[in-house]
């Protein structure tokens, strides 16, 4: 039997283009780590590609079994899953799971639904074995150069990869983007909800753009210096960063903006989905987030648009003069911020249900903190988010908060009157309108539910409550 020694801290099952990245990571953080992968080819890719970084040679440990894989780590085996969600995630597990010993970790680094972590998670259990669900986010590039970390699973086997984890997670003013986040499927969890924050983000983003260039006639190359003065301000983030590179990238084959070469049909890998649809089984409004899963969807109908934009008519386009051009972009600006926030608050609000729901306690102050680096969402006014559960652990909603609140107030005036300008143009703003209807009702006292509960009681006696004495209601209504 190989010594225990000279046996690897952890294994990376799965060399994709994550998994191979986070091996890297590792092995450049000086953290030995056991290569392994269903196909070899997959695995002397990877070691071709370290021979040209040869102080990483001493690092890397590849294996072509399952018989190698676990005699070759450490005890307790630290294993981490980097393989597709579903599935494939179950028959990996299946695979290995009989060669491993109790206390051993698996580790699922994968986008998985945190509902079947958790079932995961009580199977291994049986056997003792640990299993953690990792939420990792960054893409390829923070994979390989420091990703934000959201483990969740049993909390002594957390400790114990630890170590590993935090010295490979992005760091943000020396402290690493990654902490625990409660037993069972939390990680998983925070990671679902990072995702569909990030799809109402990108969708607010793309709203914006569709607005600067079909009502004001802004090129590529405007928009490139339009998006990398906002990047310098309030809006500073990872997603803005890149959208302002796109504007400035050509086409290899046509020299023509790389964006407008691009099919207008966004596609989706379901995590946004996972989002909403767990958002309406706990009963919270998450609007924003849903509206761009269904922009999503409505964009994928490409045939059945081209075909309604020759027979389907709109408003039609009034002129907007050039001296109001630059007053008018700065609106945008205040309205993306503005509808943003709403956006990041109503993730955190599901975040806050859920944890209390499952028993999670979810570190609220630590889950804005990681995202703040290496993951896509990252953005300079998640310090404020971080500040805010500070200051009020118990928060109920982002927007009740001092710095939010007067970024609001202070923002509103243009969000209304970008998201009326493009009501007036014709220019679909489905999230950036459900960001405005989202504020105005929850600061509304009085909304028009009671005529709603009043229409179920009359058809078909659902009852009602009263705001003049307590208790449950019928009305017997006429012609009912």
């Amino acid at each position: 039997m190989q010594n225990e020694t000279k046996k690897t801290k952890i294994a990376m099952v799965g060399l994709a283009v994550m998994g191979k990245n986070l091996a890297l990571n590792m092995a450049s953080r000086g953290i030995s780590v056991t290569v392994y992968n269903r196909s070899a080819i997959k695995t002397e890719e990877l070691m071709a590609e370290v021979q040209h970084q040869p102080h990483l040679l001493p690092f890397i440990h590849p294996v072509y079994s399952i018989a190698q894989l676990v005699q070759a780590v450490e005890r307790p085996r630290k294993l981490m899953l980097m393989v597709k969600a579903g599935e494939a995630t179950d028959d990996t597990i299946a695979m290995i799971a009989p060669h491993l010993e109790a206390g051993d970790i698996l580790i699922d680094g994968g986008n998985a639904y945190f509902e079947h972590t958790m079932r995961r998670s009580a199977q291994l259990a049986l056997q003792g074995i640990h299993f953690l669900g990792v939420g990792v986010s960054g893409g390829e590039e923070g994979a390989l150069r420091g990703p934000a970390i959201m483990p969740g699973g049993d909390a002594q086997a957390y400790e114990a990869v630890a170590p590993i984890f935090t010295a490979i997670a992005a760091q943000v003013q020396e402290q690493p983007c990654c902490a625990y986040m409660g037993v069972g499927g939390a990680g998983h969890y925070v990671k679902m909800v990072h995702n569909g924050i990030e799809y109402g983000d990108m969708q607010l983003i793309s709203e914006a753009y569709h607005v600067l260039k079909d009502v004001f006639g802004c090129t590529p190359d405007a928009l490139h210096d339009i998006f990398s003065t906002w990047n310098a301000g309030e809006l500073d983030s990872y997603l803005i960063e890149i959208t302002a590179q796109i504007f400035a990238t050509k086409d290899v084959h046509t020299d023509e903006p790389i964006v407008d070469m691009i099919l207008d049909r966004a596609s989706q890998k379901g995590t946004g989905k996972w989002t909403s649809v767990d958002a309406l089984d706990q009963g919270v409004p998450l609007t924003i987030i849903t509206s761009a899963v269904f922009a999503r969807y409505l964009s994928a109908q490409v045939a059945e648009r081209h075909h309604a934009s020759t027979v389907l008519r709109g408003p039609q386009p009034s002129t907007i003069s050039s001296a109001q051009r630059d007053t008018w972009i700065e609106r945008v600006r205040q309205a993306l911020f503005a509808s943003k926030i709403c956006s990041y608050a109503q993730g955190f609000a599901q975040l806050r249900v859920a944890s209390t729901q499952y028993g999670w306690q979810l570190p609220f102050v630590e889950i804005a903190k990681l995202f703040r680096g290496g993951c896509i969402i990252r953005a300079r006014f998640l310090q404020n988010i971080a500040d805010a559960y500070i200051r009020q652990p118990d928060l109920p909603n982002l927007i009740l908060d001092a710095y939010f609140q007067h970024a609001i107030d202070q923002y509103q005036h243009s969000w209304r009157a970008v998201v009326s300008l493009a009501v007036e143009q014709g220019i679909p703003v489905p999230a950036m309108s459900a960001a405005l209807a989202y504020y105005d009702a929850y600061r509304t006292k009085r909304l028009p539910a009671n005529l709603i509960q009043a229409q179920r009681d009359y058809f078909g006696a659902h009852t009602f409550e009263r705001i003049d004495r307590p208790g449950t209601f019928h009305h017997p209504w006429s012609g009912a």
